[in-house]
């Protein structure tokens, strides 16, 4: 076996529980082959460079290797590469990430109770 579908290697490599859900990200153009939009039935090869976003971060991995079923994850990672310059993207998106602030500690007092609604509600209605 020298090639196999885009969307059934996926599966097999574990970027995707099932092979629908790769179908699906393939359709909506969050994979492609060498910087071009494919179709699920597209053809991959060793050495094809494949780009496939998820978390909003662009992964790129090189193909090398080829299994028609779905196996353990160990076995499934050495059907790609990652490249080393999506290696220091994604680094660089988690400690980002890591480093943001949490979005409900901006709250000062947080959500409203009741009794503040109504002042609030009283105020909007005098003005």
């Amino acid at each position: 076996m020298d090639r196999m579908r885009i969307d059934k290697w996926l599966w097999a490599a574990r970027f995707f529980k099932t092979r629908s859900l790769a179908t699906d990200e393939i359709n909506h153009g969050r994979v492609q082959i060498d910087q071009q939009d494919v179709k699920p039935s597209r053809e991959v090869r060793p050495g094809d460079v494949i780009t496939i976003v998820q978390t909003k971060v662009p992964r790129t991995v090189v193909v090398t290797g080829l299994s028609e079923q779905r196996g353990p994850a160990p076995v499934a990672q050495r059907l790609y590469e990652e490249t080393p310059q999506s290696l220091d993207a994604r680094a660089k998106e988690m400690e980002r990430n890591r480093l943001s602030p949490e979005p409900a500690l901006t709250i000062a007092r947080g959500r409203p109770t009741k009794r503040d609604r109504r002042d609030l509600q009283k105020r909007w209605d005098t003005d």
